[in-house]
């Protein structure tokens, strides 16, 4: 049998002032010329925030009366595509979410506010925002890491802390991504959040 290697992990860089990995920019200009729907919910999330949790409760919601054979015949990342990702073993999520004919469309992501494509505002989406206590994400952030390849090396738990506190972090620090997103909502009416014990946001003084 021969051996393969893994992919190495990718690396983190600046992206427009956020730090990031190719899978989630080499779409990018799909990904900005997005064409939302006026029906669209869009679930935005920091990674680990519960993002799948939400993505099955708003299916089961809209579709589980309706069509409950999708529960089990269509996996979660086709019913609710990840927008900007692009893994080269799965179909783009823009076009994923292109191919939907469901209405409302569910899509997921977890761009900062200011990468939101603008058709989602021009169309005046709803958007469910997901937030999770800091130090819950940060746990669940670091094992996931540590078994997912696609992510940068998280290295021991030390280290992933001061990345996570530094900002350091794909799509960027927790505290920027809460709060600008929740800054939003102030100016948005369609922006709904659903907060996990926002209790302790010490990542700055």
């Amino acid at each position: 049998m021969e051996n393969s290697e893994l992919p190495p992990r990718p690396p983190l860089f600046d992206f427009q002032g956020v730090s990031m990995i190719h899978y989630f920019t080499d779409n990018w200009e799909n990904v900005q010329n997005f064409q939302a729907r006026p029906d669209d919910i869009l679930i935005a999330t920091y990674p680990k925030a519960g993002t799948t949790w939400v993505s099955y409760i708003l299916d089961l919601l809209y579709f589980g009366q309706t069509a409950p054979e999708r529960q089990t015949s269509i996996p979660i990342y086709e019913r609710v595509p990840f927008l900007e990702c692009n893994f080269k073993m799965l179909t783009p999520g823009t076009e994923l979410a292109d191919k939907l004919t469901t209405s409302p469309r569910l899509i997921k992501t977890h761009l900062p506010v200011q990468f939101v494509p603008k058709s989602f505002w021009e169309q005046n989406c709803r958007v469910v925002y997901v937030a999770r206590n800091a130090k819950d994400n940060l746990v669940s952030y670091f094992h996931f890491d540590k078994m997912n390849l696609v992510e940068p090396e998280p290295g021991d738990w030390n280290h992933f802390l001061q990345r996570f506190m530094d900002g350091k972090m794909v799509f960027g620090p927790w505290y920027d991504h809460v709060t600008n997103w929740w800054e939003k909502k102030q100016t948005n009416s369609k922006i709904h959040t659903c907060l996990h014990r926002i209790t302790t946001p010490f990542m700055k003084t």
